[in-house]
């Protein structure tokens, strides 16, 4: 909404946004307080199992068990940068938060996404040399290697989302200040900017291009040559054995970008603020929640290491 020089000296500057959350009677917001703490408490302590289990185990030293270490690392801090204050927003049905408090929880959700799309990226590349050129997998995915790759999907996450997120904070926010959804989410920001979101929304195609699309379409290239390279497996032991390795990173990447795209791809039109919100509540809470789930269930390598720290505990 473009707005004449009067009109502007006319308008107060918001200092703080009020996020609605999800609204109803003092029990429905209770329960939901509850449900969203027990997620988050066992969201933290899986991934943080993930984490030590990797950092411990010898068995678990390996570039994909690496990689999925770092995925837990950003749920962790995806999760925790959402379900505190969202908790807080539903317990006082409605919460207020700064302005810096909310461009800066916009910059470390969408980094964190940004560097997830990566790490994932980079999780598709590793099952692609170890299938299809298994020979040499040792020598390409060496330590060093896999901490190059792993330091540029953290790096190019934070600096990607850096320009947009400054970009959203230098808009003009003059009234309304209540931002009905969960979290200071993209849109709803830039609906309640009073001045011209052309070139935030420039950067955040061009983020968006850069961190979603360039990484999906790598994604498909991986796993096109994966699934030939499977096909031409002989036997149907071989096949499923090698299908098996990479399972798990294709249900995490289906539920993560299906979320994502279900929130940000879907149209608005005939979407209620309330389906909105569930969605955003898959897509930042549920990925993070079940992904560690996904990878301890289908995993032997990890249920073992799980198994053999339990067995010390006890006979310690």
């Amino acid at each position: 909404m473009l707005l004449t020089p009067i009109q502007k000296d006319n308008l107060t500057s918001v200092n703080e946004f009020f996020l609605v959350g999800f609204q109803g009677s003092q029990s429905l917001r209770i329960f939901i307080f509850c449900l969203l703490l027990l997620v988050y408490f066992g969201t933290i302590s899986a991934n943080l199992l993930i984490v030590t289990l990797v950092s411990t185990s010898k068995n678990l030293h390996t570039p994909m068990y690496f990689f999925i270490s770092q995925l837990s690392i950003a749920d962790i801090m995806l999760i925790t940068d959402i379900v505190p204050n969202l908790m807080n927003v539903q317990l006082k049905n409605g919460g207020n938060v700064t302005f810096i408090d909310c461009i800066t929880q916009l910059y470390v959700f969408c980094a964190t996404e940004a560097s997830e799309c990566l790490l994932l990226t980079v999780m598709s590349y590793d099952r692609y040399v170890a299938i299809c050129n298994p020979l040499r997998y040792s020598s390409i995915m060496t330590r060093g290697y896999c901490i190059i790759l792993n330091s540029i999907c953290w790096l190019l996450g934070f600096s990607l989302t850096l320009t947009y997120s400054l970009s959203t904070g230098k808009l003009k926010y003059c009234g309304p200040n209540i931002i009905d959804h969960l979290f200071c989410d993209l849109l709803p920001l830039e609906e309640l900017a009073c001045s011209d979101t052309f070139i935030v929304n420039l950067e955040l195609y061009i983020v968006g291009f850069l961190a979603v699309c360039v990484p999906v379409t790598i994604i498909f290239c991986f796993y096109t040559n994966i699934v030939l390279a499977i096909l031409r497996i002989p036997s149907n032991t071989g096949r499923w054995k090698a299908f098996s390795t990479c399972s798990s990173h294709l249900i995490v990447i289906s539920i993560f970008y299906w979320t994502m795209f279900g929130v940000y791809l879907v149209p608005t039109h005939g979407k209620t603020p309330t389906i909105g919100k569930i969605l955003s509540l898959l897509y930042t809470v549920f990925t993070p929640f079940i992904n560690p789930i996904i990878y301890s269930l289908r995993n032997m390598d990890i249920r073992k290491a799980v198994q053999k720290t339990l067995y010390k505990q006890v006979i310690w």
